[in-house]
């Protein structure tokens, strides 16, 4: 048996190891139109910004490597230019000699991978200070036009790599700009979660243009100057472009491979292609979601990986299947911890859910030893209970909330069911009552006896003139400070005397600081046979912040 790989990445190396392991008796052998292989894309702004000292740290592996661990043929700069599906067959360029060869294959596997989105008007022609950020040449190129000592970037688009070299580029001493596309920095997220990152990245002094786009470039080789859309000059002495990949699926086209909708090659979970003995994986291949079993294009080494094994076995005769992904990923912008996965609150109601949505501010370990907030964003199916995605944002904890999250949607755990989980506690990692303990508790109680209403559902109310009595749980001086406009400041100690004062069959939406005292008070409430009440999620301080992005939204 002869198993041909194209892509040496994390997919394509993957697929042979995990193919080598299952037999001895294969003949594997790798092609890649690059210089490098198996080395980490999403190390490279750490190595930018001198986090990661040494470049070979991202490489730690070679063809020599490869060919003594295990018996595998990889071959740097070979191009495969043609492919013969029906006689499986196929041409190979070797790009330094320039020589063409002609090989065959009884199992073919395309990994590879995807290539950098270009944006208009950077298209149009090369500029020597323009670089992206996507392989281990990328890596050199920007190392070696450092030594100019640029002073200012510009970074055009806020996804995880714009916001990584962002991040490295300030630690550089440089002065960074944004272009972004959206009106929101990470457009997967949730504008009301992501606008947090956005003050925190002004705060340490990015420049974030949004809901533009670069229309003019001034230079003849080097990008001298650029105009927006919106008439905003940039002088930039390096730009980085981040504006997402596509899918590399150029020769499976040509081969007759079928695609998806997302323009990545579609595959089954056994990873195989619509033609006999082709698979696909890594970041040129569609995934589909754990949620919705709807194929989806989420291109990250962590899945690269997976599919690569899986293809691997399945191609020497295992029975290993692919389950989906969700899409989680973490990302640091300086201090900031950012995490997602699962559903966001747009794309639930894009899939026809009703969703409860929940905000948690909570600390991610006990205060008195310095505990740091945590702002969750949870999701939950109002018919099933099932916890549908999180976005979660903090200076500490985030990873282990994330994942936390991502395992039990992963097994289809409901609200309640958080709540339950037996999570390790001490001081020092979290609180009595984790973040994740209490986020289930505060879902499953909204879906059952006491319903949240989010900061935009109750502004759409008062913008709707829709009768609702709003009542500040909190101390005079706190309320003087700031608090929901046309609320009625009475405090939880006084509320059970003074709850006459209300009417019991107006909607009544109950606040304090976060939401805990909220939620105390929206039950004295209910005790006492209000007819519909509910707690504004994360309470004033979300319902601020919310407030404050509306105002930055207006501004534009």
């Amino acid at each position: 048996m002869k198993i041909v790989v194209i892509g040496s990445v994390a997919a394509g190396t993957s697929v042979a190891a995990k193919a080598r392991r299952n037999t001895e008796e294969a003949e594997i052998f790798v092609y890649d139109q690059g210089k490098d292989i198996s080395y980490s894309v999403c190390g490279i702004p750490y190595h930018i910004g001198e986090e990661v000292e040494e470049l070979s740290a991202l490489t730690p592996r070679n063809a020599a490597w490869f060919k003594k661990r295990y018996n595998v043929s990889v071959f740097t700069e070979h191009k495969v230019t043609r492919i013969d599906p029906a006689n499986k067959q196929l041409e190979v360029t070797d790009l330094v000699s320039g020589e063409k060869k002609q090989d065959n294959y009884d199992g073919l596997v395309f990994a590879t991978g995807a290539s950098p989105f270009t944006p208009p008007p950077f298209n149009q022609k090369e500029y020597d200070n323009v670089f992206q950020v996507r392989t281990i040449q990328d890596a050199r190129d920007i190392g070696a036009y450092s030594s100019k000592q640029p002073k200012k970037a510009l970074i055009i688009g806020a996804g995880f790599i714009g916001l990584e070299m962002t991040e490295q580029l300030i630690h550089k001493g440089l002065e960074v700009t944004i272009v972004q596309l959206e009106d929101q920095v990470m457009p997967p997220m949730d504008a009301d979660m992501t606008f947090h990152i956005e003050e925190h990245m002004r705060a340490k002094g990015v420049n974030l243009i949004l809901g533009d786009t670069v229309k003019i470039i001034e230079g003849k080789t080097s990008v001298e100057r650029v105009i927006t859309t919106n008439g905003i000059t940039i002088e930039p002495d390096i730009v980085i472009l981040s504006a997402g990949v596509r899918p590399n699926t150029e020769l499976a086209k040509e081969m007759g491979v079928k695609l998806g909708d997302s323009r990545a090659i579609a595959v089954n979970n056994k990873m195989q292609t619509n033609l006999p003995d082709v698979y696909a994986v890594g970041d040129v291949a569609e995934s589909f979601s754990v949620i919705t079993g709807k194929p989806i294009y989420r291109p990250l080494g962590s899945t690269a990986n997976k599919m690569g094994r899986i293809a691997g076995d399945v191609i020497t005769g295992g029975d290993l299947e692919h389950r989906g992904v969700l899409g989680t990923g973490i990302f640091r912008i300086f201090e900031l911890h950012v995490g997602q996965t699962g559903l966001t609150e747009k794309e639930a109601k894009k899939e026809g859910y009703d969703v409860e949505v929940l905000y948690n501010i909570k600390p991610d370990h006990a205060e008195y030893l310095g505990g740091k907030e945590l702002t969750i964003k949870a999701l939950a199916d109002k018919k099933t209970g099932r916890i549908l995605g999180a976005q979660v944002i903090g200076k500490a904890g985030v990873d282990k909330r994330i994942d936390v999250i991502a395992t039990a949607i992963t097994f289809k755990a409901k609200a309640e069911d958080l709540f339950h989980l037996d999570l390790a506690y001490a001081p020092p990692f979290a609180t009595t009552k984790d973040p994740i303990l209490y986020t289930g508790m505060v879902l499953d109680n909204a879906l059952k006896r006491n319903p949240l209403i989010t900061p935009a559902d109750l502004i759409n109310r008062l913008d709707w003139n829709e009768k609702v009595q709003i009542i500040d749980t909190r101390s005079k001086k706190d309320f003087e400070k700031s608090h929901v406009k046309g609320a009625i400041h009475i405090p939880l100690a006084e509320l059970r005397e003074r709850n006459v004062e209300l009417d019991k069959n107006v909607t009544t939406v109950t606040y304090c600081n976060k939401g805990v005292t909220g939620n105390a008070a929206q039950n004295v409430l209910i005790n006492y046979g209000f007819k519909k009440v509910y707690n504004l999620s994360g309470g004033n301080k979300n319902f601020q912040n919310h407030i404050k992005m509306i105002e930055k939204n207006y501004s534009k």
